[in-house]
């Protein structure tokens, strides 16, 4: 698998980290834990740094909400976090989480992938 691949991969994971967080309303270790160790049981899981950098990405977006939550409701017109669609609002707090956490990945690959992952999992409105 290309590096880019795996690093794509891994934030398919932290989102799915992330989406069991927010919905299933267990903390965010027991979270990871329960994506890797249920969901990826039968599967091909990823390597051992692909689920720390996935784990430690969501790990670091729902320590860093008080600091996230506020950029999104300065820049998303008429949209606050709460009211906006489950996924939408993980994928924004994702990114900007990564960007905030490791700054010598460049904006604009993080952009891309957070389209690439609203593409995937929410709709095409969503990436516009």
């Amino acid at each position: 698998m290309r590096p880019k691949d795996r690093r794509h991969r891994a934030r398919e994971a932290a989102l799915q980290i992330l989406y069991h967080w927010e919905i299933g309303g267990n903390d965010i270790d027991r979270a990871a834990d329960t994506l890797f160790s249920q969901q990826w049981a039968d599967a091909d899981p990823p390597a051992e740094d692909l689920r720390a950098f996935a784990a430690g990405l969501a790990h670091h977006t729902v320590q860093r909400l008080d600091a996230i939550d506020p950029l999104i409701a300065a820049t998303a017109e008429r949209w606050r976090p709460e009211r906006m669609a489950v996924l939408d609002r993980l994928i924004l707090r994702m990114a900007i989480s990564e960007l905030l956490r490791d700054p010598e990945t460049p904006a604009a690959v993080v952009i891309n992938e957070a389209l690439e992952l609203a593409r995937t999992f929410s709709s095409e409105e969503s990436v516009r």
